[in-house]
């Protein structure tokens, strides 16, 4: 999830579904910058499957008819930096040139140009998407999923609180400076998910086993979002 600008972002992020593994804290580790530390809950590490579509994305304060869709696909985690949490994005594949383009460009986001079919029907939602970026290493995701039971809010302190509730990403440039922005929203709407996955490239495509076990899977609808600039962690976390 990110802004498309190296401007302050406006966009909606539409039918996301969090489908979240458990995994040892060191597996996740060894995949981070050393200036990024593991977030944990109860002594879990965790590695998430984010599904949904970005719609209206413009600079703020701009109208949402000028923004563009964007439907993404990303694999994340939960980690720490000199006190502030945050997630890290491992691969971040996207339905769109200028999005792709930009994320890469401005935010170092390792985003990945992809074909991506995502179909609405009532309240379930069938996702597919394939790798098409140029010399990446191919990667697959298809899946459907749907709300279930009533819908709440995350409590305090809780693991649905851990895996949704971020105000930053932090990514690493390409001569290593380490860099985060913010992400801001309203609480997130939340429902249990029901999900069948057909197929998913993503752990392996990012270098991990798979987990081997269930998910938990949450599945909101949707939130408006405002992103900010990319900024060098350096210069201090807001």
């Amino acid at each position: 999830m990110l802004s498309a600008l190296d401007l302050p972002v406006t966009m909606g992020w539409r039918h996301v579904l969090f489908a979240n593994w458990a995994v040892d804290p060191d597996v996740v580790d060894a995949h981070l910058p050393d200036a990024l530390s593991v977030d944990t809950y109860d002594g879990d590490a965790w590695l998430s499957v984010v599904p949904f579509t970005n719609v209206e994305v413009r600079p703020r304060g701009l109208p949402a008819a000028t923004g563009f869709r964007l439907p993404e696909l990303n694999l994340r985690t939960y980690v720490t930096c000199e006190g502030a949490s945050g997630v890290y994005f491992f691969s971040l594949d996207a339905d769109g040139v200028l999005g792709v383009s930009a994320a890469r460009l401005f935010h170092h986001l390792p985003y990945f140009l992809a074909d991506i079919d995502m179909a609405v029907d009532g309240r379930e939602v069938t996702f597919r998407s394939r790798r098409r970026h140029p010399g990446a290493r191919a990667c697959r995701y298809d899946a459907t999923y749907r709300p279930t039971g009533r819908q709440f809010h995350a409590d305090g302190g809780s693991l649905e609180q851990f895996l949704t509730a971020r105000a930053r990403y932090f990514t690493e440039a390409p001569d290593g400076e380490l860099r985060y922005a913010r992400v801001d929203h309203e609480p997130w709407p939340l429902y249990e998910a029901d999900v069948v996955t057909r197929e998913n490239d993503l752990f392996a495509a990012n270098g991990f086993d798979d987990p081997g076990s269930d998910p938990v899977t949450l599945y909101s609808p949707r939130v408006t979002t405002q992103a900010s600039e990319s900024r060098p962690v350096a210069d201090g976390i807001e």
